[in-house]
């Protein structure tokens, strides 16, 4: 099957080619994201493959109809940047990847909260410049702190199942319990409680209406003054006005985000030699207790692997018209 693969940077040739090598797709690799003004390039291809960031509204989705496309091929779990009441009215396919790596995320969240806790990336600076002074740098003890996890999916698990191995108490709020979290101690509670008893809070819940802003002005004057913020879920869970008014006042005491809800001009790009244009996230740069990474939780070798197996696997399902266990339909909008 002919598939056009979008927003593309060297490993994920490297990783998609080498899961490929049992199959005969043939992938044509292009680094531009899939947007309005990039569909074009998808003509006369059965399926695009497609990450975060590339935009599949109602318009693309429809261009991507009349050029002959059938397939969309997610490789992530997220969904929420694909019109899926576009796909099913113009009768295309939604297919994406579960579950990849939760190890990954969970670790990478792990390290952000003892590196904005214990300072190591103002520590690792300093040194460098010959400053050994340990002044401003005071960090506390994350054993027995109280943990508010928001959305307790395969990483949520495996968050709490770290942070209980480091000894904390942990909270957590979601619609769905996952019975997983039992073995670990966790406790459901309302979201009020999660945010007024929780020293670190740690977003890992999707994308929806529901959750948008699910962290606002409102959300945020609920939690202990000096709390601690982490967000490597997506980036619209945050109202990041609110949160920079929160930094600002000291009610937020250290914020950790791998996501942006304005990260598509952004992330996964060198722009070293650019003035940054979003003024938002400049302003989030200035603040010595902010620790911003680029969308690289997901981001090891066993993660890469996992994602691309299983987008050649759910393509190769796709083109023999098997059941696609990885489908994303309407019904996925109400959950």
């Amino acid at each position: 099957m002919k598939i056009a693969v979008f927003s593309t940077k060297p490993y994920d040739q490297q990783f998609l080619q080498a899961a490929n090598t049992s199959s005969d797709h043939e992938f044509v690799f292009f680094e531009q994201r899939l947007t309005r003004d990039t569909s074009a390039l998808a003509a006369d291809f059965p399926g695009v493959c497609v990450f975060v960031n590339d935009q599949l509204d109602a318009d693309v989705v429809e261009a991507l109809a009349h050029q002959g496309t059938r397939l969309i091929a997610l490789r992530c779990a997220g969904f929420n940047n694909v019109d899926l009441m576009a796909a099913k009215q113009h009768q295309l396919t939604v297919v994406r990847v579960p579950a990849y790596s939760p190890y990954a995320v969970a670790e990478h969240t792990l390290g952000m909260i003892l590196a904005l806790n214990r300072q190591l990336y103002r520590s690792y600076t300093r040194i460098r410049e010959g400053n050994f002074a340990l002044d401003g740098l005071l960090g506390f003890d994350v054993y027995g702190r109280t943990i508010g996890i928001i959305g307790t999916g395969q990483i949520g698990v495996n968050v709490a199942r770290i942070m209980k191995g480091i000894g904390c108490e942990i909270l957590a709020y979601d619609p769905m319990p996952n019975p997983a979290c039992d073995e670990f101690g966790v406790r459901y509670v309302a979201l009020t409680e999660l945010l007024s008893r929780s020293d670190i809070v740690t977003l890992h819940c999707p994308l929806m209406p529901e959750t948008y802003h699910i962290i606002n002005a409102e959300t945020i004057q609920l939690m202990k003054p000096g709390v601690m913020l982490i967000n490597t879920s997506r980036g619209a869970l945050l109202d990041t006005s609110d949160v920079i008014v929160a930094l600002k006042d000291g009610h937020i005491g250290y914020l950790g985000l791998d996501v942006y809800e304005e990260e598509q001009d952004l992330f996964f790009e060198n722009l070293s030699n650019k003035v940054l244009q979003d003024d938002v996230f400049a302003r989030l740069l200035t603040f010595p207790n902010v620790l911003i990474t680029g969308h690289q939780a997901f981001f090891t070798r066993e993660a890469l692997e996992r994602i691309a197996s299983t987008t050649v696997a759910n393509i190769t399902s796709f083109e023999q018209g098997e059941a696609l266990p990885n489908k994303v339909s309407t019904k996925h909008l109400a959950k």
